[in-house]
């Protein structure tokens, strides 16, 4: 899934979700308008939950110290 930011000036807006960056690319024309030379704008792509959780446990446990062979 992919999010599209734009921000213009102060202020910014979160469009989505897309199921891919061709379609957020799609809509960005529609929403940009005449603003276009002024605004910036990414397409972000979403992490599930789930591997989020399991990339942050991998990480702890690499930071652990491994027990010593007796």
């Amino acid at each position: 899934m992919y999010l599209l930011t734009i921000r213009d000036g102060l202020q910014t807006r979160h469009i989505g979700p897309y199921d891919s960056p061709a379609r957020a690319a799609e809509d960005l024309d529609a929403l940009l308008g005449p603003s276009r030379e002024q605004a910036r704008w990414w397409i972000h792509e979403l992490e599930s939950p789930a591997a989020t959780g399991a990339s942050a446990e991998a990480d702890q446990q690499g930071d652990r110290p491994k027990a010593l062979a007796a």
